[in-house]
């Protein structure tokens, strides 16, 4: 039976599109289910992915064997996938705060040179996000699912100041400016309050 063109195509462009994908194993885990025979290994994977330019999503697969785990994990990464905005295409806009569960994460932008300061899980989302400088802080659980989770809800939470700008109905100078300064002196603020 001849294969019809449409499909070659189709496959060969899934496969461009999965080849500028990179993705990172965070956390293995096997339970065992206890049987009449003896015990069942089960295994369940957690993996990110993320293009480095600024689109990361993780998920999660459970199977018998290992690579079929991380096979299912990683396509659920991949129907996961989140944009977030990135100042210069190296780090965050603004620091921000996630939380899930017993997890929080407290992320913090960061000056060139400084690099990827953070734990296991969160170091793995910001490599496959394509930030190189930034740091962060893991309070409470070190669960690696509530610690993924917990950044990724950090992550929402950024935006660029062109959106702030535009729903403000400032200038993005104005409000970047701003950020520059540290803060904005009393007679602007009041200026702003009027």
């Amino acid at each position: 039976m001849a294969r019809n063109p449409r499909d070659r195509d189709r496959n060969r462009d899934r496969e461009e599109r999965d080849s500028e994908f990179k993705d990172k194993l965070v956390h293995i885990n096997r339970v065992a289910k206890v049987v009449k025979g003896g015990k069942r290994f089960g295994f369940a994977a957690l993996v990110v992915v993320g293009d480095q330019k600024g689109r990361v999503g993780f998920g999660h697969g459970k199977a018998r064997e290992v690579p079929e785990a991380i096979r299912k994990a990683t396509e659920a990464a991949r129907r996961s996938l989140v944009r977030v905005p990135l100042r210069e295409g190296r780090t965050l806009h603004h620091d921000s705060q996630g939380r899930h569960g017993a997890g929080k994460v407290v992320l913090r932008s960061a000056p060139p040179g400084t690099g990827i300061i953070a734990g296991g899980p969160t170091r793995a989302v910001f490599e496959m996000l394509g930030v190189h400088d930034v740091v962060a802080k893991s309070l409470g659980s070190t669960n690696p699912y509530n610690m993924v989770r917990a950044t990724f809800d950090a992550l929402k939470h950024q935006e660029n100041p062109r959106g702030v700008a535009a729903r403000r109905g400032k200038k993005v100078s104005e409000i970047v400016a701003r950020r520059r300064d540290g803060s904005a002196s009393d007679a602007e603020a009041a200026g702003d309050a009027a």
